[in-house]
């Protein structure tokens, strides 16, 4: 799958980098999918939450299989085909009994490959969703649970994936792509590799018109607007700003970290994603 540049025959070409892949053509199967309706960046109350959204190209949600609680029934891949709601591809399984499902397409599984979820079995292949207990270390995992049967939430992200460091008595230690070291139940499940469409960031629209199709809108700095709209606004002629950045609010956007402290999660992080000991 590698990154095509094109002869710029038109303005809109010059900059525009493609991952050339051989997905499948065929629509997606109308059983699996959705109505994906916009919400254009505003909550259940019409207030705008998220700014900058709206427009873009009309999307149907696949509905994909995180649980992989199907056990022990091999599946075929039927087809890898492309999905519009996220950076991966997706894999069309067909199982033995006649049933299909998607899942995340992981690297190197290509159409009729067998995968299978299992408890039992320890087969190490790409796309097999097995228990942490049950997976050697040193293996690379996507798709992780965080509970028992709730589903894969952790590296689900095109080319992302966690490698399993050790087991314990009750915990497996994982490192998360982002560096961080936690600890996660030996009872959760993963899947075997890594999440496949591994060019998708070295891609580039080439032109606004293609972020328009993905639903996102134009962005005004916040020095181009006058000090009525904005605290960084304002000023004779151009300026860069001269104070620390802020949202239209007052609301700092450097200097102070923002994640949440949970006591039900923070205590199962050994290492933070810069290295240093999680204090928990």
């Amino acid at each position: 799958m590698p990154i095509v540049d094109k002869k710029p025959v038109t303005p809109s070409q010059r900059f525009l980098k493609q991952n050339k892949q051989d997905l499948s053509k065929e629509k997606p199967l109308k059983r699996l999918t959705l109505h994906k309706k916009s919400s254009a960046g505003r909550n259940a109350y019409g207030r705008i939450t998220s700014r900058r959204r709206g427009g873009g190209h009309k999307r149907h949600i696949r509905i994909v299989d995180f649980r992989r609680e199907k056990l022990d029934i091999p599946a075929r891949i039927q087809s890898i085909q492309y999905d519009p709601n996220r950076s991966a591809n997706l894999a069309l399984l067909a199982y033995a009994d006649g049933e299909k499902r998607y899942i995340l397409a992981p690297r190197g599984l290509r159409e009729g490959d067998q995968v299978i979820a299992s408890d039992t079995q320890r087969s190490i292949r790409p796309g097999n969703s097995i228990r942490l207990s049950n997976i050697p270390p040193a293996t690379k995992v996507h798709n992780i649970e965080l509970i028992p049967g709730k589903g894969g939430q952790i590296a689900r992200s095109a080319g992302t994936a966690a490698q399993l460091m050790g087991l314990d008595d009750k915990f497996a230690t994982l490192k998360m792509p982002s560096g961080e070291i936690r600890l996660i139940n030996k009872k959760c499940r993963a899947t075997i590799g890594e999440v496949g469409n591994t060019q998708h960031q070295y891609r580039t629209k080439g032109k606004a018109g293609r972020s328009r199709w993905l639903g996102r809108r134009p962005r005004v700095r916040g020095v181009a607007m006058n000090p009525v709209d904005h605290p960084m606004g304002g000023g004779e002629g151009r300026t860069s700003g001269g104070g620390h950045p802020m949202s239209p609010w007052g609301q700092l956007a450097k200097g102070f970290p923002t994640r949440r402290k949970s006591k039900t999660t923070n205590k199962f992080i050994l290492v933070n994603r810069n290295g240093k000991k999680f204090k928990r």
